[in-house]
């Protein structure tokens, strides 16, 4: 091949296909299969409304590819969903201390998906799991400020290469009954690496390194493992508007 040849930057060579499903959704689907199946025999009527249930169980624990930025100092969504809140706030104290997050107050990112989402999580750097806590509690609406402290969370603290530290916490919600994690403590994981899933509705957030602003605006939304929410060290701000 001559330089002629080659394709240009930028040439598209991708192809869309239906993303694929977490095999932790198999189960509820099978459930919901048999349900309507059930529902066909008793009115069939209420049998084709459970085929559109069994199709969203489906559709919820969809997993497609996602392409991770390799941008230096990126903190990319660990959710899909909508930035409902970003606030100056002390980090949670399960991801305070020694090799850990210092006291001090730092910029939450938080990111609500509804169920419609895709619900995989993905990590937000890549680097070593320095801490996993599962966190019991009650299952208020995850939209809630107070959801950060009062909801079933299982807090995760990624240590990167550089020595930066980003916690973040998966927060059920009122739909949501389960954290599933895929990583724990000692773990090494790229950026964008699929780190766990909440069933059925929920919330993920996100703490800065100090001295980080968002680079997401309220009501934007994103996608886990590919829109980038900080550059580490960056801290200018940004503006913008909703149209």
């Amino acid at each position: 091949m001559t330089s002629l040849d080659k394709p240009e930057i930028g040439t598209s060579t991708v192809r869309w296909r239906f993303p694929a499903i977490h095999p932790e959704g198999f189960k509820f689907a099978a459930i919901s299969a048999g349900l309507t199946l059930l529902l066909f025999v008793a009115w069939q009527p209420l049998g084709w409304l459970g085929v559109l249930v069994t199709l969203w169980v489906l559709a919820f624990f969809r997993d497609p590819i996602r392409t991770t930025p390799r941008t230096p100092g990126a903190i990319v969504a660990p959710a899909d969903g909508l930035v409902t809140m970003i606030a100056t706030v002390p980090p949670p104290r399960e991801l305070v201390g020694e090799g850990a997050l210092p006291p001090g107050p730092v910029t939450r990112v938080s990111i609500f998906m509804s169920v419609f989402d895709v619900h995989i999580n993905r990590a937000p750097v890549g680097g070593t799991i320095a801490r996993v806590v599962y966190v019991s509690g009650k299952f208020l609406n995850a939209d809630l400020d107070k959801a950060s402290e009062e909801n079933e969370r299982q807090h995760i603290l990624v240590e990167d290469r550089d020595g930066n530290r980003i916690g973040f916490t998966q927060i059920a919600g009122l739909v949501a009954r389960r954290i599933v994690p895929f990583v724990k403590p000692g773990d090494i994981v790229a950026g964008g690496q699929r780190v766990g899933l909440i069933r059925f509705g929920s919330r993920v957030d996100v703490y800065l390194p100090a001295g980080t602003g968002a680079q997401v605006l309220l009501g934007q939304r994103t996608l886990a493992g590919e829109t980038i929410v900080a550059v580490v060290g960056r801290d200018d701000r940004i503006e913008g508007i909703a149209q």
